[in-house]
Protein backbone atom coordinates (compact mmCIF):
# COMPACT_ATOMS: atom_id res chain seq x y z
CA UNK A 1 0.00 0.00 0.00
CA UNK A 2 1.60 3.42 -1.39
CA UNK A 3 2.12 5.72 1.61
CA UNK A 4 0.96 9.30 2.63
CA UNK A 5 3.49 11.18 0.87
CA UNK A 6 3.41 8.65 -2.66
CA UNK A 7 -0.23 9.12 -2.69
CA UNK A 8 0.25 12.80 -2.10
CA UNK A 9 3.07 12.79 -4.79
CA UNK A 10 0.53 10.90 -7.49
CA UNK A 11 -1.95 13.18 -6.80
CA UNK A 12 -0.06 16.51 -7.19
CA UNK A 13 1.36 14.91 -10.37
CA UNK A 14 -2.25 13.76 -11.61
CA UNK A 15 -2.69 17.83 -11.00
CA UNK A 16 0.08 18.70 -12.99
CA UNK A 17 -0.74 16.51 -15.83
CA UNK A 18 -4.42 17.52 -15.95
CA UNK A 19 -3.44 21.22 -15.69
CA UNK A 20 -1.04 20.88 -18.74
CA UNK A 21 -3.72 18.46 -20.86
CA UNK A 22 -6.66 21.44 -20.27
CA UNK A 23 -3.81 24.11 -21.00
CA UNK A 24 -2.82 22.56 -24.73
CA UNK A 25 -6.40 21.51 -25.03
CA UNK A 26 -7.03 25.02 -24.36
CA UNK A 27 -4.14 26.64 -26.99
CA UNK A 28 -5.34 23.96 -29.45
CA UNK A 29 -9.10 25.02 -28.98
CA UNK A 30 -8.02 28.85 -29.54
CA UNK A 31 -6.58 27.63 -32.35
CA UNK A 32 -8.74 25.74 -34.02
CA UNK A 33 -11.26 28.76 -33.47
CA UNK A 34 -8.97 31.47 -35.25
CA UNK A 35 -8.50 29.17 -38.05
CA UNK A 36 -12.56 28.50 -38.31
CA UNK A 37 -12.76 32.47 -37.68
CA UNK A 38 -10.24 32.87 -40.70
CA UNK A 39 -12.00 30.39 -42.82
CA UNK A 40 -15.18 32.02 -42.35
CA UNK A 41 -13.73 35.89 -42.99
CA UNK A 42 -12.74 34.44 -46.23
CA UNK A 43 -15.19 32.71 -47.56
CA UNK A 44 -17.93 35.56 -46.40
CA UNK A 45 -14.89 37.46 -48.36
CA UNK A 46 -15.57 35.57 -51.67
CA UNK A 47 -19.09 35.97 -51.12
CA UNK A 48 -19.15 39.62 -50.77
CA UNK A 49 -16.74 39.67 -53.92
CA UNK A 50 -19.19 37.33 -55.60
CA UNK A 51 -21.77 39.11 -55.10
CA UNK A 52 -20.50 42.85 -56.21
CA UNK A 53 -19.46 41.03 -59.10
CA UNK A 54 -22.68 39.50 -60.12
CA UNK A 55 -24.28 43.31 -59.54
CA UNK A 56 -21.76 44.69 -61.57
CA UNK A 57 -22.07 42.24 -64.92
CA UNK A 58 -26.24 42.80 -64.26
CA UNK A 59 -25.69 46.22 -64.52
CA UNK A 60 -23.21 45.84 -67.56
CA UNK A 61 -25.59 43.63 -69.24
CA UNK A 62 -28.35 46.03 -68.87
CA UNK A 63 -26.39 48.49 -70.42
CA UNK A 64 -25.51 46.26 -73.21
CA UNK A 65 -27.41 43.76 -75.45
CA UNK A 66 -26.74 40.27 -76.40
CA UNK A 67 -23.19 39.61 -76.22
CA UNK A 68 -22.71 42.00 -73.15
CA UNK A 69 -25.61 39.46 -71.36
CA UNK A 70 -23.76 36.49 -72.08
CA UNK A 71 -20.48 37.61 -70.78
CA UNK A 72 -22.53 38.64 -67.59
CA UNK A 73 -24.15 34.98 -67.24
CA UNK A 74 -20.27 33.42 -68.24
CA UNK A 75 -18.84 35.78 -65.15
CA UNK A 76 -21.62 34.97 -62.64
CA UNK A 77 -21.01 30.85 -63.50
CA UNK A 78 -17.64 31.49 -62.71
CA UNK A 79 -18.44 32.97 -59.66
CA UNK A 80 -20.51 30.28 -58.50
CA UNK A 81 -18.25 27.85 -58.81
CA UNK A 82 -15.16 29.98 -57.34
CA UNK A 83 -17.45 30.14 -54.39
CA UNK A 84 -18.21 26.60 -54.08
CA UNK A 85 -14.29 25.66 -54.15
CA UNK A 86 -13.44 28.04 -51.37
CA UNK A 87 -16.80 26.26 -49.60
CA UNK A 88 -15.56 22.86 -49.81
CA UNK A 89 -11.62 24.12 -49.30
CA UNK A 90 -12.97 25.80 -45.84
CA UNK A 91 -15.28 21.90 -44.75
CA UNK A 92 -12.58 20.23 -45.66
CA UNK A 93 -9.90 22.38 -43.58
CA UNK A 94 -12.50 22.70 -40.78
CA UNK A 95 -12.67 18.81 -41.16
CA UNK A 96 -8.99 18.22 -40.40
CA UNK A 97 -8.48 20.85 -37.85
CA UNK A 98 -11.10 18.85 -35.64
CA UNK A 99 -9.66 15.72 -35.99
CA UNK A 100 -6.04 17.57 -35.37
CA UNK A 101 -7.84 18.34 -32.10
CA UNK A 102 -9.41 15.14 -31.33
CA UNK A 103 -5.88 13.50 -31.60
CA UNK A 104 -3.85 16.12 -29.44
CA UNK A 105 -6.91 15.33 -27.09
CA UNK A 106 -6.49 11.59 -27.15
CA UNK A 107 -2.88 12.30 -27.26
CA UNK A 108 -2.64 14.39 -23.81
CA UNK A 109 -4.73 11.31 -22.33
CA UNK A 110 -2.17 8.62 -23.10
CA UNK A 111 -0.15 11.46 -21.52
CA UNK A 112 -1.85 11.44 -18.37
CA UNK A 113 -2.39 7.95 -18.45
CA UNK A 114 1.40 6.67 -18.28
CA UNK A 115 2.37 9.61 -16.41
CA UNK A 116 -0.14 8.41 -13.68
CA UNK A 117 0.74 4.33 -14.79
CA UNK A 118 -2.62 3.68 -16.02
CA UNK A 119 -2.22 3.20 -19.39
CA UNK A 120 0.27 0.41 -18.52
CA UNK A 121 -2.22 -0.96 -15.62
CA UNK A 122 -5.06 -0.84 -18.62
CA UNK A 123 -3.15 -2.63 -21.23
CA UNK A 124 -2.44 -5.52 -18.33
CA UNK A 125 -6.03 -6.04 -17.44
CA UNK A 126 -7.06 -6.58 -21.65
CA UNK A 127 -4.95 -9.59 -21.81
CA UNK A 128 -6.60 -11.14 -18.27
CA UNK A 129 -9.57 -10.73 -19.70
Amino acid sequence: MASHKQSYGAGETKGRAEEKTNQIVGNVREKAQAAKDKTQQTAQAAKDKASDTSQEAKEKAQQNTGTAQEKASEVGQSTKESTQSEKDNTQGFLQQTGEKVKGVAQGATEAVKQTLGLGQHDHDNSKNY
